[in-house]
């Protein structure tokens, strides 16, 4: 155990890496790391600390995962394993201890389904990897090209390092998505962010800002004391529960995609897309009501 900069970090042994979840868009959910040292104050994933009896706030303490080698991995042949559902794969002690590295090299050759979500271009270092997985994606969560506003909600690299990260992959073959998430309502521009990625990957995926546990309260004094004049907004939308805003902009999305040529779905991205087609833009607003049998295409 040591403690670098304030950062509690921790080597445990777990029994496995992959687990099975009911994750709508994956069939098993891979996480290298406990914690996260990304900081991100909006982070659902905050709710592990319940389960993981750590004292330290989100963002200060990482646990990385020793786990045995996976034996037979083409038992996942087919499956969907997604890379990132409560840490960042690519934190920058994965440039250390190389957790995520290791478990890809060991899932080489079984013709299973990779979505790795990210917000680090770290993810670089393993690009001569990343290519021998046919059926792989990389998903870069953008939800701001305002670095000032960037740099006040998490501790990752800036917006134009992973824009740059993800023209990287994509001009090296690899099947990339953004994650537009979440969309904070009057700050975060869509359009705009989506007309920098359009011509660089395959996805892009829009996902409301969901405020709930212990970081709503985090969030909506951040709007108080820095947007004030989005307070009213906000406290319509996450005290009174009035859904009004995310479904015009639901609907200036649709017209907007319209105009550009792309493709709008809800809920569901199962369009098989050729590699240099023009993405297909997925809204995940309503994502309560993903059922478990929408399928994804690489």
């Amino acid at each position: 155990m040591n403690n670098v900069s304030n950062m509690m970090i921790k080597e445990i042994n777990t029994k496995n890496v992959i687990t099975k979840t009911d994750i709508p868009v994956c069939d098993f959910a891979v996480n290298p790391y406990v914690g996260c040292t990304h900081g991100c104050k909006y982070c659902y994933a905050c709710f592990m600390k319940r389960f993981t009896n750590h004292p330290e706030p989100w963002g200060e303490f990482l646990d990385v995962k020793y786990w045995p080698k996976i034996r037979k991995p083409e038992k996942y042949a087919g499956k969907e394993l997604f890379f990132g559902t409560v840490t960042d794969p690519y934190n920058p002690q994965e440039e250390q201890y190389r957790r995520t590295r290791s478990l890809l090299e060991q899932l080489q050759g079984s013709g299973i389904k990779i979505t790795i979500q990210t917000k680090s271009d770290l993810v670089l270092r393993d690009i001569d990897l990343l290519k021998t997985f046919s059926d792989l994606r990389v998903g870069f969560s953008i939800n701001t090209l305002d670095e000032t506003f960037r740099a006040d909600m998490d501790k990752a690299v800036t917006i134009e390092r992973r824009l740059a990260a993800m023209k990287t992959l994509h001009d090296a073959g690899i099947r990339t998505t953004c994650f537009i998430s979440p969309i904070f309502p009057a700050l975060t521009d869509v359009p705009a962010i989506i007309d920098r990625v359009k011509d660089q990957c395959q996805l892009i995926w829009l996902e409301n800002l969901n405020l709930r546990g212990s970081y709503k309260t985090v969030i909506l004094e951040y709007i108080r004391e820095k947007y004030p004049e989005l307070l009213a907004i906000y406290q319509e939308i996450y005290q009174k529960g009035n859904t009004d805003y995310w479904e015009l902009l639901d609907m200036e999305l649709k017209v907007y995609a319209a105009e550009t040529g792309l493709d709008y779905v809800v809920n569901d991205d199962s369009m098989m897309r050729p590699f240099a087609a023009p993405p297909v833009i997925v809204n995940y607003f309503y994502h309560e009501k993903i059922k478990k049998s929408a399928k994804k295409g690489f």
